[in-house]
Parts: structure tokens; C-alpha cells; sequence
């Protein structure tokens, strides 16, 4: 942003942010893509004189943007899927990339006039991953099968990694000499490097978590993980974004064995708006800096003509890249050995992850990654930026897509009765607990009242009664606070044997969080549970 007085930076900063939430919840309201709109809206004001100029730092982008981006949506991952379906998001998060980083990078490089075998590798590497937020919201919205949707997921979450090691490297060729070797080298070392920061970062913020009981305390260390784990990675020239992603994945599953229920609960609502606001305020910047990049894209040299044939060209190589590896997956799948054979997906649900192939944060930040003395530099900033608005307009045929394909939607009344199975053996072993814990002591009337019913407190904000406004007596918070760590860990316990699928457990583990926050929130003043 050019230089400003602090005070109207303050004014413009606000502003911005005022405008991401407006024009997201009117997009959503309506049923319009908000990424979409988002980009419009930037692109008309990045016209209006006084609209001040936007420009992404490589830097900024790399070390201040996609870190806590990343961590958003690995710790809202589950680990157990994408252990469970990872020879499919293997084949896609890093064949697929690598695939596209060739096909696309060939494609540029016999396209655009002058450009260098290594800028139009980088360049592929650029657009090759998905956008992690764009996929889940079109999922969600379409309602595709869950394994399917688990694919989609993990694929675009690691694919980023990927996409970023193969882009170091090509960079490393763009303002370098080097050979295939030093950089297959480089690409393994990144890959360990990364994987193994992460998982020790994840380790040692487990045990310290651990020891904290303060949900402000849990939060602010949270906050800085994403950095925690991509700095120390970086620095030992290891994939810092690889680094995050092991450590979000590794946090979000042990998070029920290390932190407070306020903490989980505060954690997802903190990741969420953090989430919201820097992958919606990307589009409205990627719209504002439309001007400067159509003016530096003039200057190239490239006439309006070539650019549109170019444009062309790399949206089909980019679409067929995708398309044929599918195809070639499938039939993988379909036709391979035994193993993959149980585990595949049908040929309409390969042409369905062909056309999910939207990209959008991840492109728009790594394009500014490109060193300067990359040819073409803000011709290809341009063309990513093409390739971003293209695959989210294409996005929004998916639904169109799914339709004609005729997926079948998630089961959602096995999922609801899969998730109140699971909740009934947590509360018969919150029972077998409580009777455990009975000395004969104890009122009777609280007693009674927690065999009856082991979810009392989520029946009474349903349903509140007079009854439930009376002083509600420490035993019963003593005594149903226990019985939940003896549910959770039933639950866990589950998870481990893999009898349920992660859907019904996360939302038991929540459900469990809710009413343990309700009964330390009801029990703070030492009198009232309400």
C-alpha cells in the first residue's frame, strides 16, 4: 500500500474489513460465489481515484499470510480421514501438482514469448494447488459424498505444500544455475525437514498446552503456532508451509487430550474469523490490485490478442492437466489391484473432482513470490490472476455438474443416528462412572437425577422449566463434570478403534464441550448452573 499517515491507514484498514464482511454476507445471502463478488467489488474500486494502491509483498505473503491461513484449515481437518483415504489425496496433492507444474509449464513456456523454461515451471507451480476454502464451501454447498469430500479437502490442504517446494525450486533455476539432482535433493530435504519440524513443533506445544488451564492463556500460544512452526522450518531450509500443516493436523487431533473445553471452543471460533477474514480479504485485494497489474501487463509487449490466446491456452492445459489425471486415477482405481480397487471412486465421481479444481489465495500469494528477475514477471502476476477468477466462475457449474452426474448425497439420517450411537455409549460409560464414584453420601435427589438423564443440562436449555432455575447444588457439577471426561474418553477410545466415522465423533466431542463450558460458566459465581 503506497505510504500514508497512520491514522488513515487506520481509517482504510477498518474500511477494508468493513467491506469483506458486508459484501460476504450479502454474496451468501443471495447464493452468489463471495470470492466472486469479492474480486469484482476490488477490481471496480481499484479504479476510483483515491482508492488507495494496493501491493502484495513476497515477504508479507510468505511469512505473515499463508501461515495462519494453513493452520485454519489443518486443524479443522481430521487426521483420521485423511489417513484413511491418503493413497487418494497422495495422488492428488503431489502427482496431480507435479503433472500440472509439466503440463502447464510446457504450455507457458511454448505460449509466451521469451519466457524461460524455469519462469514457466514457476509459473505452473503457481497455479497448481486448490484453494482450501474455495473447495470446502462449493462441497458443503453441493453436498458430495463425505469420502469424497474428505479427498477434496486433504487434497487441497497439502497440495499447497507441494505446489510451494516445486516453486522454491524453479525459483532457485530462475536466478541460478542448478541441476535435476541438487534440486531433487533440495526437494527431499524440504519434505523431511518440514514433516519432522512439524510433528516436534506439534509435540512440544502438546505437553505445554497440557499444563494450561486458562482458555486466554491456550488461545494467545495457539495464535502464534502457525509461525512457531514455519520460521524454525525455513530456516533449517525445510518446507515451512509443510511444517504448519503437520503441526495444525497433529494439534487438531490431540486437542481433546490437551486443552480445556473453553479452549477448543474459543480455538474454533478464533481460527474461523481469522480464516474468514484473511481468505476473503485476499479476493477484495486481488480485485484492488487489478489496475496496477493490467498496466504492468501492457507494458510487456504482449498485444491484447496474444494475451487472450494465451489466457486460453493455459485455462485448457490447466483444465486438461486435471481432467487426464483424473481419468488416469480412475481407471487406477477402477482396474488396478485389489487394494485400490476397494478404496477407488466410480467414473462419475472422477469427472466431479476434474471440474473442483479452484484456485484462489495460494496462487494469487506465490505469484508474488517470483523473483524479479523472472520474465514477464507482471505478465504472468496477470495471468494468475486470470487463471483464479476463470476456476472460481468455473466453480460455480459444479452444482450443474453434480446434478448431471447424479452423486448420491451423504446419508445424513445414518449420519444423525451413527452420532446419537456413539453419544449413547459415551453416556452409558459417563454411568458406569458415576456409579463408581457414588459413596452413599451424596444428595439423592442428584443422584436420581444424573441416572436419569446424563445430558440433564442440554435437555434444560432446550427446555427449561421452572425446576431448572433453582440453585443447582456443587455435587451435581462435581459429579457431571466427571462423568464427562469418562464420556470423552469413551469417545476416544472409539475414534482409536475406528468404529465410527470422524463426522460422529467430532460432533460428540463438541457436543460434550458445549455442555462442560455450559456447567463451569453455570458454576462460576459458585451458586447458579444457568
Amino acid at each position: 500500500m503506497n505510504t500514508m499517515d497512520p491514522v488513515a491507514t487506520i481509517v482504510w484498514i477498518v474500511s477494508f474489513v468493513v467491506v469483506t464482511v458486508t459484501v460476504t454476507g450479502l454474496s451468501r445471502r443471495v447464493g452468489w460465489s463471495a470470492p466472486v463478488v469479492l474480486v469484482v467489488v476490488g477490481a471496480v474500486a481499484s479504479f476510483i481515484p483515491g482508492v488507495p494502491q494496493v501491493a502484495l509483498e513476497p515477504e508479507v505473503v510468505l511469512y505473515g499470510l499463508l501461515p495462519p491461513l494453513l493452520f485454519a484449515a489443518a486443524i479443522q481437518t481430521s487426521i483420521v480421514d485423511v489417513r484413511a483415504r491418503r493413497d487418494g489425496i497422495l495422488l492428488l496433492s503431489v502427482g496431480l501438482v507435479i503433472f500440472t507444474v509439466v503440463v502447464v509449464g510446457l504450455t507457458t513456456w511454448l505460449v509466451v514469448p521469451a519466457i524461460t523454461i524455469a519462469a514457466a515451471f514457476a509459473f505452473g507451480a503457481v497455479v497448481a494447488p486448490t484453494d482450501t476454502v474455495a473447495v470446502t464451501a462449493i462441497a458443503g454447498r453441493v453436498h458430495l459424498p463425505r469420502r469424497l469430500v474428505t479427498v477434496l479437502e486433504g487434497e487441497s490442504l497439502l497440495n499447497d505444500a507441494t505446489a510451494l517446494v516445486a516453486l522454491n525450486a524453479t525459483i532457485a533455476a530462475i536466478v541460478s544455475v542448478v541441476n535435476p539432482w541438487a534440486i531433487a535433493g533440495d526437494f527431499v530435504i524440504a519434505v523431511v525437514v518440514g514433516v519432522g519440524t512439524g510433528l516436534l513443533i506439534g509435540w512440544i506445544l502438546s505437553l505445554i498446552r497440557k499444563q494450561l488451564r486458562s482458555p486466554v492463556l491456550d488461545t494467545s500460544l495457539g495464535l502464534i503456532t502457525p509461525y512457531l512452526a514455519f520460521i524454525p522450518s525455513q530456516f533449517l531450509h525445510g518446507s515451512g508451509i509443510l511444517s504448519v500443516v503437520v503441526a495444525g493436523l497433529y494439534l487438531g487431533f490431540r486437542s481433546p487430550t490437551i486443552q480445556t473445553a473453553e479452549a477448543r471452543i474459543a480455538e474454533t471460533i478464533n481460527w474461523r474469523t481469522i480464516e474468514f477474514l484473511l481468505e476473503n480479504a485476499v479476493f477484495l485485494f486481488i480485485g484492488l490490485e487489478l489496475s496496477s497489474i493490467l498496466s504492468s501487463a501492457f507494458r510487456s509487449g504482449i498485444t491484447v490478442a496474444e494475451t487472450v490466446w494465451i489466457s486460453v491456452a493455459v485455462l485448457l492445459a490447466l483444465f486438461l492437466a486435471r481432467f487426464v489425471w483424473m481419468v488416469g486415477t480412475t481407471a487406477l482405481y477402477r482396474y488396478g489391484p485389489q487394494r485400490l480397487r476397494e478404496r477407488g471412486w466410480t467414473w462419475p465421481t472422477g469427472i466431479a473432482v476434474s471440474f473442483a479444481g479452484i484456485r484462489g489465495v495460494v496462487t494469487l500469494a506465490a505469484v508474488f513470490l517470483l523473483p524479479a528477475q523472472t520474465p514477464h514477471r507482471e505478465f504472468l502476476q496477470f495471468l494468475a490472476f486470470v487463471v483464479v477468477v476463470a476456476t472460481l466462475l468455473e466453480g460455480l457449474t459444479l452444482p450443474w455438474v453434480i446434478r448431471r452426474l447424479k452423486l448420491p448425497p451423504p446419508d445424513f439420517a445414518q449420519e444423525a443416528g451413527e452420532m446419537q450411537r456413539l453419544l449413547a455409549e459415551a453416556q452409558s460409560a459417563g454411568l458406569e462412572h458415576l456409579e463408581a464414584q457414588v459413596t452413599g453420601d451424596e444428595d439423592d435427589r442428584v443422584i436420581e437425577r444424573l441416572r436419569v438423564n446424563a445430558v440433564f443440562l442440554s435437555d434444560a436449555l432446550e427446555n427449561p422449566t421452572p425446576e431448572d432455575t433453582e440453585d443447582a447444588p456443587l455435587e451435581y457439577r462435581r459429579l457431571r463434570r466427571s462423568m464427562i471426561v469418562a464420556e470423552r474418553q469413551a469417545v476416544l477410545e472409539a475414534r482409536a478403534e475406528g468404529r465410527y466415522q470422524e463426522l460422529a465423533v467430532r460432533s460428540v466431542l463438541a457436543f460434550l464441550d458445549a455442555e462442560e463450558s455450559a456447567l463451569k460458566a453455570g458454576g462460576s459465581d459458585g451458586k447458579k448452573l444457568m
